[in-house]
């Protein structure tokens, strides 16, 4: 019987040991995807305590406690104070057997924290002072924390509207890590609500220092914040949608809408569907204009509990996966790029497993033999991101595509300890392919494998995005 959490957690076989411990632990860290506070870094936060730092915004650990009993008050609610709530993690940590929750809180405990006890009510007092000892010390600041886990890029979340005096801070500082951020527009095309949509335009206009009154002077805004991007390192967007649009439209049927809204009517389905498809294609073609990097995230139903959306607001614990058809508008808004040579690099993350295959194939019609897997499948991503969907994900990559071309591992997250993510990924990967050379699959090719194992977990991503 193997011991838990040891230091071949997850490795089965000896050269999966041996590919891990020597050729993937120690490399640095791109998270090129991820939700962390920019503001965070540059002020380098100091958390007065683990649920601060460790269930603030974390709608994954907050599914989990309601599901176990736990009230909405003892979750997310102002009366309830931060040792209560943690302590009802605690009492819900032995529920999440095989949950990867179990996984990702015993590794974030053990690294940085150094703890390698179960959490349970049991030992939940002993780690809360222990951890809450270490984080008033600068060693577990947020750019400490940084540090400590060899990151070596962060990509952060950005919207157009958005200052980046955070960015430009972090930079000026000499911080070693490059804190960049990343493009995400999907504000600028979420007309299903006038008066939220025009709100944001009026943003979008005082960002841009211009008025914004036509659907030109929109794409004029874009294209200014596009550039200012740019200049502060911005090498990569990302959209994260229910589906791809791609229906039909002409330029002056997308003036027209957008006249409409900025009237404050509300449009029709179909008007939204053809607004929609326009701004998806601008926003593919600036990014085109400066060979940034597009991610797609595609296949969440969010703000399913109405109820829990007025209370809470977005991201809380409330979302799940779509099961709608992917594949036709997938293809024709990469083909309409493809045709007008104006697809740029692109990462494609599915939520619903169903679509896996989808995904997998999609990618082939669309590599130009310029760019080694200039198009992409992001790694297993949201309900996806524990073993068997990251294992799902790389057998298919590799039975239909090539996974020694594969981008690896991001975070996806705003918490400040999910690095942890990336060993988790790397130890499955190695585990992957170490059981394929025992088994006779693959050939024992030590720099063969060296060469794949660290291109998948550090050098294809640094080499993709060129940051």
């Amino acid at each position: 019987m193997k011991k838990f959490l040891d230091k071949d957690f997850i490795l089965e076989t000896d050269t999966a040991k041996k590919l891990y411990h020597e050729f993937a632990a120690d490399l640095p860290i791109i998270d090129y995807h991820c939700h962390i506070s920019p503001k965070e870094i540059a002020d380098d936060k100091q958390f007065e305590n683990m649920t601060q730092i460790w269930l603030y915004g974390d709608h994954y650990k907050w599914r989990a406690m309601r599901t176990n009993g736990i009230k909405e008050e003892g979750v997310t609610g102002e009366s309830s104070s931060d040792r209560e709530k943690f302590e009802n993690w605690a009492c819900t940590v032995p529920y999440t057997l095989r949950n990867p929750l179990y996984h990702w809180t015993h590794l974030e405990l053990k690294k940085p924290f150094g703890i390698e006890k179960i959490l349970s009510p049991d030992t939940s007092e002993e780690i809360w002072n222990e951890c809450n000892k270490k984080l008033n010390t600068p060693e577990f600041s947020c750019r400490s924390l940084i540090r400590k886990a060899n990151v070596e890029v962060i990509g952060t979340t950005d919207d157009p509207a958005d200052s980046l005096e955070y960015h430009k801070a972090i930079k000026d500082s000499g911080f070693k890590t490059k804190v960049v951020p990343s493009w995400r527009p999907d504000k600028a095309m979420a007309v299903d609500d006038a008066s939220e949509y025009n709100a944001y335009i009026n943003k979008l206009a005082i960002a841009s220092k211009m008025e914004i009154n036509t659907f030109e002077d929109l794409l004029s805004a874009l294209q200014k914040r596009h550039d200012f991007f740019a200049e502060m390192g911005c090498k990569a967007s990302d959209h994260g949608l229910e589906q791809f649009f791609a229906a039909e439209y002409t330029n002056d049927e997308a003036t027209e809408i957008f006249v409409k809204i900025r009237k404050g009517e509300e449009l029709n389905e179909k008007e939204i569907l053809k607004f929609k498809s326009a701004m998806l294609y601008e926003f593919a073609v600036l990014d085109h204009s400066k060979g940034w990097v597009q991610q797609f995230h595609i296949g969440a139903i969010r703000n399913n509990n109405t109820g829990m959306f007025n209370k809470l607001g977005a991201d809380t614990g409330f979302d799940s996966i779509a099961d709608k058809l992917v594949a036709e508008d997938m293809s024709k808004f990469l083909n309409r790029l493809a045709t007008e040579e104006k697809l740029t690099k692109t990462i494609l993350y599915n939520l619903n497993p169903a679509h896996n295959e989808v995904y997998a194939t999609m990618l082939g019609n669309f590599q130009d033999g310029e760019i080694a897997g200039k198009i992409q499948w992001g790694s297993g991503w949201w309900f996806l991101d524990q073993k068997d969907g990251m294992e799902k994900q790389m057998n298919a990559l590799s039975n239909l595509g090539l996974l020694s071309r594969f981008v690896g591992m991001l975070t996806d997250s705003r918490s400040f300890l999910s690095y942890s993510r990336h060993e988790y990924f790397r130890r499955i990967l190695c585990n992957l392919i170490g059981n394929d050379v025992e088994k006779g699959l693959i050939p024992y090719n030590e720099e063969l494998l060296k060469e794949v194992v660290q291109g998948i977990c550090y050098y294809n991503a640094k080499n993709y995005f060129n940051f």
